[in-house]
């Protein structure tokens, strides 16, 4: 990196954007004026003098990422944003935290331009950011392995500032931990240790010693004191070093120590709770405004020559994307097979032989779908070079490995089971459930490939504030989970989920899927890859269950319905005797069996049931409605759900004059065929439920 160029005109930037930060606050009344202001100077550094971007595409390959971590101070974000013209304006500034804007209370993925990623909860950011840079070194060992360090197109830096309340989240522990083992050298994040929060001094709850926290995480740890001299000096030079210093270490991620006031330089509320989350008030922000030169009658006051400044970022960004292109273009002409697997990354596109490799599960033997599901990735895996993915040290658990392959991890890290390369396929994520699921979301906020982590299903409890945010951005996250059920047997109520389900079907945007035999697993496992509409995640049995005898279509007669019709979310497995149903059985996983027993004993009886296999609810709703009507038609109003948890999500379905077999209630240790009868998972359970619906018409 070139020698820093701070010219006055730089600082009246700076100051500009600590009074607009102050200003939009005081508009709209609420909000976090001042961390945006005391990180004017880093974050402008970062934007203007650091950081490889093009302001008129925010998709470019080859630019830094930039996550912000503390996400209230959204103002950090949107003000150098405008700055740089990156399509904030003015008026967007104006109308921080309200209705239909640009600039919402935290930056949101796919609503501002240049948002890599939302950041509201504290810790996700700087957890995702990890993610981002397994990504970064995933895609270059995918597509330019051979290049040497810093020449490939695919070479960049993943830059994040944080705050005290992310390193105080557990998620951050769990996340930096895996960064430091990984020797994630493309990582450089900013701690703004400026010890204020909404309850002011930091020392009533957080007193630990971050800097030999990292350094025993194998992070790279600066420190940059603004204060070390006891008169506040904001240093740009010395952090510009310490950024360079940083980019030159390679084998482990970077954390700068940048202690700081908060509020700086507010007369009377900086250093202080005050000005963390509300206004600074018309006398302080007119102080402010003495204090840096701005005119106090003034808002949202910018010269013209410094937007004319700052918006050079524009031209700057425009000269290092066409280098950068020369670059890209000399690595496509030379690698084409590469260049032809990028591009079908970027479309979205599953490979068009997907189907073609899912295996067959042959009817006759019982396999669990978590057994099956390891069968699909590493059948799949053998055309989707950009499928990669691991668990939370659950691996011969989970079936999540994909056999033959690598590690992702140094070859130092290799042991007996084992083989470490930089470029590996297969996660381990230790027992890291939480930072597992942001890492994920922070691969495909990335790029292109496919990322998938494993648990148990109980556990997606420890994953559920990082999956919401998947689904809240629309990512398409993999979450593979099994022991989905008491069925998992002698472990006891700790681990057998109960409320998990439902739960998590509770969350828009979520597709939970729940196969019913192996050769749904594989249909599933196709229409979540081929799906980038949100993240997924997949539930499977410990247990083994039937794998059915089916037919090449529809139902028919006694003939069951193919697997591929998983895609519509629920379909008809079985037809009722006669083709018109007295009453319809819903069922997923491992109690599709139930209900087709059930179907037989009825049938015995006169009595004419459906089945009708629901791997996943949401992929149903989205079905129009003539397709709804004809697998669960309206004017049969006898049903019969049935999965083994509770029944919240089943009482819109099976309507009023419904049942559902179904735990309401916490598990117990025992096997699984003693749980399932003594908690009414049976047959039996199930034909009553189904004539205690029809004697209710």
């Amino acid at each position: 990196m070139a020698a820093l160029q701070w010219d006055p005109i730089d600082n009246k930037a700076v100051d500009t954007a600590r009074i607009l930060a102050a200003d939009a606050v005081e508009k709209v009344g609420n909000g976090h004026p001042g961390t945006a202001m005391s990180l004017a100077p880093a974050a402008y550094l970062l934007f203007q003098k650091v950081m490889r971007r093009d302001p008129r595409d925010q998709h470019w390959l080859g630019r830094d990422r930039f996550i912000l971590s503390a996400g209230h101070s959204s103002l950090t974000q949107y003000v150098q944003l405008y700055l740089g013209g990156y399509g904030l304006e003015l008026d967007d500034l104006k109308a921080l935290r309200t209705w239909g804007s640009l600039t919402p209370g935290h930056p949101e993925y796919g609503h501002t331009d240049g948002v890599e990623i939302t950041t509201g909860p504290l810790g996700q950011g700087i957890s995702s950011a990890v993610g981002f840079a397994y990504a970064q070194r995933f895609e270059r060992g995918l597509f330019d392995p051979d290049a040497a360090p810093g020449t490939s197109p695919f070479d960049h830096h993943v830059y994040v500032i944080a705050s005290d309340g992310d390193l105080e989240e557990g998620i951050s522990s769990e996340a930096s931990s895996l960064a430091g083992h990984q020797q994630l050298g493309n990582l450089i994040a900013i701690y703004d240790s400026n010890q204020i929060s909404i309850e002011d001094d930091t020392n009533i709850a957080f007193t630990e010693d971050v800097q030999k926290r990292y350094e025993a995480y194998h992070w790279h740890v600066q420190v940059v004191d603004w204060k070390k001299t006891g008169v506040y000096e904001e240093d740009v030079q010395e952090l510009h070093q310490a950024i360079v210093n940083a980019q030159e270490v390679t084998d482990k991620p970077s954390l700068i120590i940048l202690k700081t006031i908060i509020g700086w330089p507010s007369p009377k509320k900086q250093n202080t709770g005050k000005i963390h989350g509300s206004a600074l008030g018309a006398d302080e922000l007119k102080a402010v405004k003495e204090v840096l030169g701005f005119d106090p009658e003034q808002t949202f006051e910018v010269a013209e020559d410094v937007i004319e400044h700052t918006r050079k970022a524009i031209e700057r960004g425009a000269q290092e994307r066409a280098e950068w292109q020369k670059g890209f273009d000399a690595w496509a002409a030379a690698n084409p097979e590469r260049k032809e697997l990028l591009d079908r990354l970027l479309s979205g596109a599953a490979p068009a032989d997907l189907e073609g490799v899912l295996p067959v599960f042959e009817p006759g033997k019982d396999v669990s779908t978590r057994a099956a599901s390891g069968k699909v990735i590493n059948a799949i895996a053998s055309v989707m070079p950009e499928l990669w993915g691991g668990s939370a040290d659950l691996a011969e658990s989970n079936n999540t490995t994909i056999e033959g392959a690598a590690s992702f991890v140094p070859d130092v890290h290799s042991t007996h089971e084992w083989t470490g390369n930089p470029y590996g396929r297969v996660l381990h994520f230790g027992i890291r459930e939480h930072a597992m699921a942001a890492i994920l979301n922070g691969i495909v906020l990335h790029g292109p490939t496919r990322p998938f982590g494993g648990t148990f299903l109980i556990f997606s409890d420890y994953m559920r504030p990082a999956v919401r945010l998947a689904a809240l951005m629309k990512v398409p996250s993999i979450f593979v989970w099994t022991h989905d059920s008491v069925a998992l047997g002698e472990d006891g109520p700790t681990h057998q989920p109960i409320e998990q389900l439902s739960t998590l079907r509770a969350i828009p945007n979520l597709d939970v899927v729940r196969p019913g035999d192996a050769n749904e697993v594989a249909y599933a496992w196709k229409t979540i890859l081929e799906r980038r509409e949100g993240p997924a995640g997949i539930a499977l049995t410990r247990q083994n269950i039937p794998v059915f005898e089916r037919g090449d279509g529809e139902a028919t007669g006694d003939t069951l319905a193919s697997a591929a019709n998983v895609a519509k979310g629920a379909y008809i497995l079985a037809e009722a005797p006669g083709g018109t149903p007295d009453v319809l059985f819903i069922a997923t996983g491992s109690e599709v069996q139930i209900a087709l027993e059930a179907r037989e004993v009825l049938k015995g009886e006169g009595i004419n049931a459906r089945v009708v296999s629901a791997p996943c609810l949401e992929w149903f709703h989205e079905q129009d409605a003539a397709y709804q009507e004809k697998v669960l038609p309206a004017d049969v109003k006898a049903r019969v759900s049935i999965e083994a948890g509770l029944a919240l999500a089943w009482n819109k379905i099976v309507g009023d004059h419904g049942r559902s077999v179904s735990i309401e209630h916490f598990g117990a240790s025992a096997d699984y065929k003693t749980l399932f009868r003594e908690f009414g998972m049976t047959t039996e359970h199930a034909v009553a439920a189904a004539k205690e619906s029809l004697a209710s018409l």
